[in-house]
């Protein structure tokens, strides 16, 4: 299928007007230090300009390195990261806003992200925990220092109690989204209400590299597995977040704009149902 995108700084437009570029460089269990610089520094040399950090991920202050090494103004770069779990509520939720600026370097972000809506530590009082994050993200949000808001993992129960108290609708919801895992319930409840799916580990954690039906449709189309999953992540109108610490894949994975996939191919690798698992439940996670 035709996408309206032709290069890495194409972009989705967000529920607020705010442009973000259509695909991101994940860095989800990339060791911060010398490692998570280079990767991220390669993204942006190759022509990302979109990075996905956390605070959870502990990589920030090696973002923020990539960034000022990358020579790159500000502005150029999209930068997401997400609220570590422990520190929902409003007070925690400044704070640990406040400290990844600091980590990053930078004096705003992109995008903040709820990480995950009913972390262990707030089991018992989730929906109060997020109403106040979000009291804050909101704050924020109208205060110039944060351009978008938005969540990551939540199932429409989640949404639904957050707008019991929210002003602002997210504008982003990031799960998990890869061949087989595709949470129609989820996708379909965001779309009705304009929120923008991102999907992280579109690659199956690696594990789809050893699926025989996506070697086959790497051989039909002449591509890498990598990079027929990120075109039917855009195919099926989902932002991708593809990671990876080895320059030649990181700008293997940037080459997706100039290849379509038959429909029949993303019904049949929508269809390879839990070929690489399944996403965790957000009410039972042990985090």
């Amino acid at each position: 299928m035709a996408i309206p995108f032709h290069s890495l700084t194409d972009s989705f437009t967000l529920s607020n007007g705010v442009k973000i570029p259509c695909v991101g460089f994940g860095m989800w269990q990339t060791p911060n230090g010398e490692v998570a610089v280079n990767s991220a520094l390669s993204a942006l040399q190759l022509g990302y300009r979109h990075i996905d950090t956390a605070e959870g991920y502990g990589n920030e202050e090696s973002v923020g390195l990539a960034l000022k090494q990358s020579g790159l103004k500000r502005e150029e770069v999209f930068v997401t990261s997400k609220l570590n779990n422990p520190l929902h509520g409003y007070e925690k939720t400044h704070a640990a806003f406040k400290e990844s600026l600091q980590k990053l370097g930078i004096d705003y972000l992109d995008l903040f992200l709820i990480h995950w809506p009913n972390p262990i530590a707030f089991r018992s009082n989730w929906q109060e925990a997020n109403a106040g994050t979000w009291k804050a993200f909101e704050e924020l949000y109208k205060d110039g220092k944060l351009r978008s808001i938005g969540i990551s993992n939540f199932h429409p129960h989640h949404i639904e109690a957050l707008m019991q108290t929210a002003t602002v609708a997210p504008q982003v919801n990031q799960i998990r989204l890869c061949p087989g895992d595709t949470q129609e319930k989820v996708v379909e409840y965001c779309r009705a209400r304009d929120i923008l799916l991102e999907a992280y580990s579109p690659l199956g954690v690696g594990a789809i590299f050893e699926v025989p039906e996506m070697k086959a449709l790497a051989a039909k189309y002449g591509r890498s597995i990598a990079q027929i999953c990120i075109r039917w992540s855009l195919e099926r109108g989902y932002l991708p977040l593809p990671k990876s610490v080895t320059p030649s894949r990181i700008e293997e994975n940037t080459k997706v704009f100039d290849f379509e996939l038959d429909p029949a191919d993303v019904e049949l690798i929508a269809n390879l149902k839990g070929c690489v698992g399944y996403a965790q439940d957000p009410d039972h996670t042990s985090f």
